[in-house]
């Protein structure tokens, strides 16, 4: 697959990379994670895909921000001159038979594991990855059901990276629950830049981020091994990961200026209401993903949910559990019906399922 395209060679090394399998509904991690390596003057060209089955890959996200259609001569011309891009893979000629291979998986929503193995590996291998840190997020409703997979996923594609001549390092990580509280991509853009201005935002996203970005800074030599994730937190507090990015984005084509407050979202709302008092309890991963979906997300950018509670967290009967947001009104409109007919998320107490028996008691008046 790498030998069906262009190949990256870049002067410089280490050159880093980073993946995540997917499957886990708001994982803007790139964002963070990207502009926390770049700053720390290591190489990290990351293609990225659309999305396959969720509501919104990381180039879909970038797209709100910047163009992603680069070929491979602007690709390192990029990230030599920023130290970093975040592209559309399918954009270069760069393992070109994979991208195929997607085309056809898209509109079937599959994501075969022998395909997924070579897929990661044949990007990385083609833009000339020295060091890839993976993540694998475990849990029920991802790709990854328990961690005995995930450690076998994980030797797999640390093997396949020696055999390439690459360094791959794997990160776990907890599945079951969005990363963050945005599904779809302005909404997950705004998220991301507002952690990246002010700190504030969901510790999901804050912590998957910098832990990721700390693999990746201890991999490229310039952190000490158990200290990344701390220079990692450190870049992104001082504002340099900002800086970074917006010099991504310029250099991408985008506006440099850009704000969380200028990202627009779809100006058609909903709420879906709590239906009990209680603590969330549980997501539905792929359902959250299908309303999504069914909202616009990923076609429409400003189509997706914003949650309003996270697991563990208290909320009474009648608050918002969740808001959609669409572009088109009949599209809020089918997103909701759908929300409604199976929440996507459970409160403790709350009544699951009814069912009905088989016939009513006769009824005795006296």
């Amino acid at each position: 697959m790498i030998d069906t395209g262009e190949k990256i060679e870049f002067d410089a090394h280490p050159v880093m990379d980073k993946h995540s399998i997917g499957g886990v509904p708001g994982n803007k991690i790139s964002l963070l994670v990207v502009p926390i390596v770049a700053a720390s003057d290591l190489l990290i060209p990351k293609t990225s895909s659309r999305a396959i089955t969720g509501a919104g890959g990381t180039a879909d996200l970038m797209e709100v921000l910047a163009p992603v259609d680069f070929s491979a001569s602007e690709i390192k011309q990029i990230t030599e001159k920023v130290g970093g891009v975040i592209v559309w893979g399918g954009g270069t000629n760069i393992a070109p038979a994979d991208d195929k291979l997607i085309r056809v998986e898209y509109p079937l929503s599959i994501d075969p594991h022998c395909q997924l193995l070579a897929s990661i590996m044949a990007k990385k291998g083609a833009v000339g990855a020295d060091c890839v840190a993976i993540d694998l997020p475990v849990g029920a409703g991802t790709k990854i059901a328990d961690p005995a997979e995930g450690r076998k996923l994980a030797r797999e594609l640390i093997d396949l990276g020696e055999r390439l001549g690459m360094s791959v390092e794997c990160a776990m990580t907890y599945g079951s629950s969005p990363v963050g509280r945005t599904i779809g991509p302005a909404l997950e853009v705004r998220e991301a830049l507002k952690v990246l201005e002010t700190m504030e935002g969901p510790n999901s996203l804050i912590e998957k981020s910098t832990s990721i970005a700390g693999i990746l800074l201890e991999m490229g030599g310039v952190a000490i091994k158990g200290q990344g994730k701390e220079k990692a937190l450190d870049i992104l507090r001082s504002g340099r990961a900002r800086a970074k990015l917006l010099e991504i984005i310029e250099a991408q084509g985008g506006d440099p200026k850009v704000t969380h407050n200028d990202i627009a979202v779809g100006s058609h709302k909903a709420d879906i209401l709590s239906p009990a008092d209680g603590y969330v309890v549980e997501f539905d991963n792929k359902r959250l993903v299908e309303i999504a979906r069914i909202a616009g997300a990923p076609a429409d950018r400003g189509a997706g949910l914003w949650l309003h509670r996270k697991k563990g967290e208290l909320i009474k009967r009648g608050e918002p559990l969740l808001t959609i947001f669409a572009e088109k009104d009949w599209k809020l409109t089918n997103a909701l019906g759908a929300a409604q007919k199976t929440l996507p998320m459970i409160v403790e107490g709350m009544l699951l399922e009814r069912m009905p028996g088989l016939r009513e008691m006769p009824v005795t008046h006296i």
